[in-house]
């Protein structure tokens, strides 16, 4: 695909150079990857107990989650600065790669051990796919007009992220697909959706790339691995094991010791680094960094929170959870693609982090006051709050800090969002449930105590609700009515956290969005070193920002 600015005279370009027919035959790949990966993280949610009953291994079945996001959020920042070296699409290919591979062997997995193995592997391919896709947008789009585009691809991630527990539930429920048990076909499913999005990308994307001469932080690499893996496996694993066990103590050691390991090699390798330390002292780059943890505990908290309170207090399927929380995707998706048109017509996007985080608070606090008797239609409306500040959030935070930096920093600063994020929704994701468990425990036996209920031994456990549904409804109530008032307290908490997120949000400076996509930024700045080294003058297209609103400006596009 021609990526020259000359475009016969019947076709629409933008400012970067691409018609809009030529961007979205792009995005479609783009998209056919993220759906694919955002689609994994929830999808097994359902059918988990199926595939463990199927392999023998339920009792070891918390590994296949906690393996896919392990290596998912290691591999994040590894693909964002090799991709900022080497070039964009190579990584992008390999990481669809090696996510339909991965995809394959989980569909042949012979039991829960090798599941997990396959699952890892799979997951080292999903932790490339989302932060590239969006850092190719950024290569081939100014960022006025790239939030548009992204308000698509945040779409997408709604979408999918929905439709996993669905999907995964109606798999799960085939007893057999074409001779293979139905939860194979979860993983099957990906290969030939997987192999098309891969021919898409070969054949439509064409990037140019200066290869820069740099080391691979290696080093930097493997101190993160030891710092964030048993962080993420006592974050899974913690309230199985006991927050205050030996091997939640050795975890904690052992984290915090590779973390400031990692942080003294990546002041040592400067722009060598995995993740260079430089870049916190950029404002914009250092608070949306915070801005990402903060809402992925809030994103990941609530949506781990909430399809609990439909399925024990509300008794939905898990499948019917996943479509219970449409008004929340809808919100998202909603909020996302009138904040990107918003953005492409005007230039601003600050509003959008503020209002959103406001939005989250409001929302997360109206949850307190769902009860076991709420009708839904209620609790609807509180989701649907909740995700329009998410839609407000997640592609502004993102397009504020691909802007402000170095566009040869596209890659790092697209995937810290995403790594940042994951890091928060792995946190959220594991203090806010064991807020809820810790509280239903106390508050379950004080509503049945003054209810004068006493529930026969061995008739209920916390830790299987199944036989809930049949228990009488004088004992089942205050049960529900218990474990509801639990969760008030895990959303007033997860409101107390979004604080921050204005906060942050609030302090964030709206720099002036530049005028012309990554590539020509970079291919501005590589000619004038040529010129410079050659003692020439050139002429190169400006790096800067559109005439527009006051503030600072953006970075550079050389060193």
């Amino acid at each position: 695909m021609p990526t020259s600015t000359t475009q016969p005279t019947n076709v629409s370009v933008e400012p970067g150079g691409l018609s809009h027919k030529q961007i979205m035959t792009i995005l479609s790949g783009l998209m056919l990857g993220m759906f694919l990966a955002a689609l994994d993280q929830t999808i097994v949610s359902t059918a988990i107990r199926t595939i463990g009953d199927d392999l023998n291994g339920l009792s070891v079945q918390a590994w296949v989650t906690t393996a896919f996001l392990i290596t998912s959020t290691i591999s994040t920042p590894l693909f964002g600065k090799l991709s900022d070296i080497y070039g964009r699409k190579p990584f992008y290919m390999l990481a669809i790669t090696i996510f339909i591979v991965g995809s394959a062997l989980c569909g042949l997995a012979q039991n829960m051990y090798m599941l997990a193995a396959f699952r890892a592997f799979q997951g080292i391919g999903a932790g490339g796919i989302m932060p590239l896709a969006l850092a190719i947008i950024g290569d081939i789009i100014p960022p006025r007009q790239r939030a548009k585009y992204q308000g698509y691809f945040m779409a997408v991630f709604a979408t999918s992220s929905v439709l996993g527990p669905v999907i995964g539930g109606f798999f799960a429920g085939q007893s057999s697909i074409l001779g293979a048990p139905g939860w194979r076909w979860i993983f099957y499913i990906n290969v030939p959706i997987g192999i098309f999005a891969l021919f898409v990308v070969t054949r439509v994307l064409h990037l140019d790339h200066n290869r820069r001469q740099h080391r691979i932080d290696w080093t930097g690499a493997g101190m993160l691995v030891v710092g964030l893996v048993p962080l993420l496996i006592i974050a899974e694993q913690g309230r199985t094991w006991g927050w205050s066990s030996p091997g939640a103590y050795a975890c904690y050691l052992l984290g915090v010791a590779g973390l400031a390991a990692f942080v003294r090699v990546e002041a040592r390798m400067g722009d060598e680094a995995l993740l260079p330390l430089r870049l916190f002292r950029n404002h914009v780059f250092a608070q949306g960094s915070g801005q990402a943890l903060i809402v992925g505990m809030g994103m990941f908290g609530g949506i781990a929170s909430i399809p609990l309170y439909l399925q024990i207090v509300k008794g939905a399927s898990p499948t019917k959870a996943g479509l219970l929380l449409l008004p929340m995707i809808f919100g998202m998706m909603a909020a996302s693609l009138a904040s990107g048109q918003f953005t492409s017509r005007t230039g601003r996007y600050k509003i959008f982090p503020v209002v959103g985080s406001i939005f989250m608070v409001f929302g997360l606090l109206l949850m307190t006051r769902i009860g076991a008797d709420t009708p839904l239609w209620q609790a609807d409306i509180y989701m649907a709050i909740f995700g329009l500040g998410l839609g407000m959030n997640m592609q502004s935070i993102v397009l504020a800090m691909q802007n402000a930096v170095d566009p040869r920093d596209m890659g790092v600063a697209t995937s810290a969002v995403t790594f940042f994020r994951q890091v928060g929704g792995s946190l959220g994701t594991a203090v806010f449930l064991s807020i809820l468990f810790t509280r239903a425990a106390t508050n379950i036996p004080h509503e049945l105590a003054k209810n004068g209920v006493q529930v026969p031994k061995g008739s209920f456990n916390l830790n299987d609700t199944s036989r809930l549904a049949s228990l009488p409804m004088q004992v089942r109530h205050p049960i529900l009515v218990g474990f509801s008032d639990s969760m008030d307290t895990v959303f007033l908490v997860g409101a107390f956290v979004l604080v921050i997120g204005v906060v942050l949000s609030v302090m964030m400076k709206e720099v002036p969005l530049r005028a012309v996509s990554g590539q020509q930024a970079r291919a501005a700045a590589d000619a004038e070193v040529t010129s410079v080294a050659s003692g020439a003058a050139v002429d190169v297209p400006p790096a800067g920002p559109e005439a527009g609103p006051g503030g600072d400006r953006p970075a550079p596009a050389g060193r």
